[in-house]
């Protein structure tokens, strides 16, 4: 289990979308993208006839907040999406100890502040998957996994209750996150293998997976968070996080601590599992010293 390191898989993703065409620009807002979702149903005792009218039809991008939002916001964590997904409302994600605040807060405009929020993330992951109209593993695995000789054995999951019908098929919508389950199990060789695809800007082998333009983007800091670039791109800005490391290293950060470290100017990755946040910077450190 890798936690957050799974954003960044997410954000390729919606990389092969942008690359494909299917989103035009990620500052265009997210609603015009979204056909209605159909949730599928799992209580086998509802009689359906008894509900006519009234089907389960998610448009997760309406409303007078939620339909600003644009790619660009969801991809830095600056949506302040709000509603309920899976079961899970976006306030149930590290919620303030004011329980009236919950349901009540006063919303913040798209892209004026920075929330680290795994419903919000599991919303982009389900409108990468509607405008994509392919299991996001699948599409990982075609595009990326297998052209970089990922092993067999990663899988990315959802949650019991996270299916969709798009197009006729059944699709479950995958998490961005270890949040509540779910999330991407995958071994550290193959940790490396995408940071090392991450390091050549998405090249490889002369081959490019995701566009340079992509990679270049996600390594841009965010206004509101400027050592955050698009998820999961941890930025080393001023040097404030990694000391040790060239203000130009990125690292694809997840709890645990789990940590693909890259770093074009050593030409380095490293793959850090189960560690204290606390000694990030030294096993950089040392590493570096040792090249």
């Amino acid at each position: 289990m890798t936690h957050s390191v799974t954003k960044s898989f997410l954000s390729y993703t919606v990389g092969l979308a942008y690359d494909k065409g299917l989103i035009r620009d990620v500052n265009d807002k997210v609603d015009p993208y979204m056909a209605p979702i159909l949730e599928m149903q799992w209580d086998d005792n509802r009689n359906k006839a008894d509900h006519y009218g009234s089907p389960k039809i998610m448009e997760p991008f309406k409303g007078d907040h939620n339909s600003k939002i644009t790619w660009n916001h969801l991809l830095r964590q600056t949506s302040d999406w709000e509603g309920t997904l899976w079961g899970k409302p976006d306030w149930a994600d590290r919620p303030s100890r004011e329980q009236s605040e919950w349901g009540n807060r006063e919303r913040k405009e798209p892209g004026s502040a920075y929330e680290y929020n795994d419903v919000r993330v599991n919303v982009l992951a389900l409108a990468a998957m509607n405008v994509l109209r392919e299991p996001l593993p699948k599409v990982l695995r075609e595009n990326i996994m297998d052209k970089i000789g990922a092993s067999p054995t990663w899988r990315w999951q959802g949650y019991e209750n996270s299916w969709v019908v798009i197009d006729g098929q059944q699709m479950q919508a995958v998490s961005g996150g270890g949040h509540w389950g779910g999330g991407m199990f995958i071994s550290a060789r193959d940790q490396a293998r995408f940071g090392l695809l991450t390091l050549h800007n998405g090249n490889w082998n002369g081959e490019q997976l995701v566009s340079e333009e992509w990679n270049k983007m996600a390594q841009t800091p965010t206004e509101a968070q400027t050592d955050y670039g698009f998820m999961n791109w941890f930025l080393n800005t001023d040097k404030k996080r990694l000391p040790s490391a060239p203000e130009t290293a990125f690292f694809h950060l997840g709890s645990g601590v789990n940590m693909v470290y890259v770093d074009q100017e050593n030409n380095l990755v490293i793959v850090a599992r189960w560690i204290k946040g606390s000694a990030m910077d030294g096993i950089v450190s040392r590493v570096i010293d040792a090249l």
